[in-house]
Formats: structure tokens, sequence, C-alpha cells
């Protein structure tokens, strides 16, 4: 894996954890950062007509505010800085990361999350809703983690359509970052209200198990893996209490109600994300008929 790495960048704390995830991501990944900052587009008004003076301010204001950005970053990763106009954040985000052919786009949390815990703001919850190109989430408060490379990936297998396309993604990033690999299954602590919880923990469990090892057997011999079935009242007790590292990524794959190759938080990452320590990598889902990946 290399290439690129999308960056989107505001001048707010989010966007400084952003910039700090990347960062880390592009030497593990052997690949450079694009700083990207997207202004409104130009016809983003049919009342206020456009104000040449107005739009060469706000492009002024934008490169110095990603000159500051590329300034934070260590001296050592390769990057660039880019004005870009869109309708909206997101859809510049996607559109820069189809013109560089970037592998990932990261994101930081919205402002307001717990130190090191993420909350979702309208640009990420977007291009969760319209990506094409795995998302990467940065916690809110990374900025000030002391962390260099990449550890552990951690897969959070399930049943659902896009798995194949999630471990993949999990395998590709364990090669490049030479990192270790965690399979870890949710199955039995994500149950309805209604049912009898001691079946069908039991039958969750059996599941889970059955799960993972058809997970364990797809993976190529040079990706060794450990395995963990989730324990808790909750998904985010479960989360809570698993162990997770500094230098963690933790990937899950789009619902089962996203469209072929486009994004959709589904409601067990969601519930992850509330407890989450550490980065999630969100990977979209593929048209299996097609052999398809995004």
């Amino acid at each position: 894996m290399s290439g690129h790495i999308v960056v989107g960048y505001t001048a707010t704390e989010a966007g400084q954890d952003a910039v700090a995830l990347g960062a880390r991501l592009a030497p593990a990944l052997g690949a450079r950062v694009d700083l990207v900052l997207v202004l409104p587009a130009e016809d983003r008004s049919v009342i206020t007509p456009p104000d040449a003076g107005y739009d060469r301010y706000l492009v002024g204001q934008a490169e110095t505010w990603l000159a500051e950005a590329g300034a934070s970053m260590p001296t050592d990763v390769p990057h660039e800085a880019h004005v870009r106009f869109a309708d909206s954040f997101a859809e510049g985000l996607i559109a820069a990361a189809h013109e560089f052919e970037a592998s990932h786009i990261v994101v930081g949390a919205a402002n307001g999350g717990l130190r090191g815990r993420h909350r979702l703001g309208t640009v990420a919850t977007e291009l969760l809703h319209s990506s094409d190109v795995p998302v990467v989430l940065a916690p809110e408060g990374y900025r000030r983690f002391d962390v260099t490379g990449v550890s552990r990936v951690t897969a959070a297998i399930g049943t659902r359509p896009g798995a194949d396309a999630l471990l993949e993604e999990c395998v590709d990033l364990v090669v490049a970052t030479r990192s270790r690999l965690r399979l870890l299954s949710l199955v039995s602590v994500d149950l309805p209200a209604t049912v009898d919880t001691g079946v069908i923990r039991v039958a969750g469990a059996a599941h889970a198990d059955d799960v993972l090892g058809r997970a364990l057997e797809s993976l190529p011999e040079s990706v060794p893996a450990d395995v963990v079935v989730a324990r808790g009242e909750s998904i985010e007790d479960a989360v809570a209490h698993l162990s997770w590292e500094p230098g963690e990524l933790a990937v899950v794959g789009s619902s089962r109600l996203a469209q072929p190759r486009r994004l959709f938080l589904g409601s067990t990452a969601a519930k992850m994300l509330h407890e989450l320590p550490v980065p999630m990598v969100v990977v979209p889902r593929t048209r299996d008929k097609e052999g398809i990946r995004a």
C-alpha cells in the first residue's frame, strides 16, 4: 500500500487531530499526505453575487491555514497543500481522493467530544454516507497523543456483506505497516433486548467462533492473527473493557444498508465509537458479484 492520503483540514482542533493522524499513517503506509481545505463552490449563493475580492481573501486565508498545518507536520513526512471548491466539504474531499488516487481520507472528530473518543460532526457524517474511499476517523485530542507508527490492527468481524473487503483492507494495512492483526467479534454482545439473553449468548458465542474461524482460514499464511470474542452487557461496555494499544487502528465495515462501494456507519460501529480510544477506519462494501473493491 502506497501513494496518497487525503487529510481534510479545518482551522480547528479537529483539523489538528486529522493532521496528526495523517502524519502518523503516511510513513507507516509509505504514502504522502495531501492536506485539503474545501471552500464553498463559486456558485454557492444565488442571492449574493460573486465577489472576486472576497474570494481572493478566502483563498489567501485558506492557504495561510494550510501552511500552518503543514508546518506542524514532521519534516520527514512528504506533504502538499491544496485548496478546493465544492458544494460541501465532504464532496470536495471525495473528489480530491479520486484526483490523487488516495487510499484513505482522514478527518477529525467534531469539537466537544470526550478526549480520546469520537463524536461525529457534519463532515464525518456526510463522508460516512457518501464516500467510496475508506475513511479514517481521528478521536478527539489525537493531536496530543505521543504515538508513532501502527502497532496493531483490530478487525471488527461480523456476518454481514462487506466482510471480505474488511479483511482485505486489514491485511493490506498489516502488511504495509508491519503490524499485528487482531480479529474481534462482537456478535455475542449485540443482542436484541427482547430475547432470552442466556440462550442467545451461548448460541452467539458459538456463532462468533464460527465467524472468526472462517476469517482466520481466509487470511494469508504470512499474516497470523490473535482472536478475541468481546464480552460485556453492551457494545459500549465490551469495547470499553477491551485492551487498546496507543498505536492501534480499529477497522470496521460499512452497514448492510450502504449502497455498493459506499460507506454507511452501522449501529454496531456507531456504538463502538462512543468508547473507542483509537482511530477507526471505515471500509466501503463491495459488489461481490462483480468483484469490485473500493
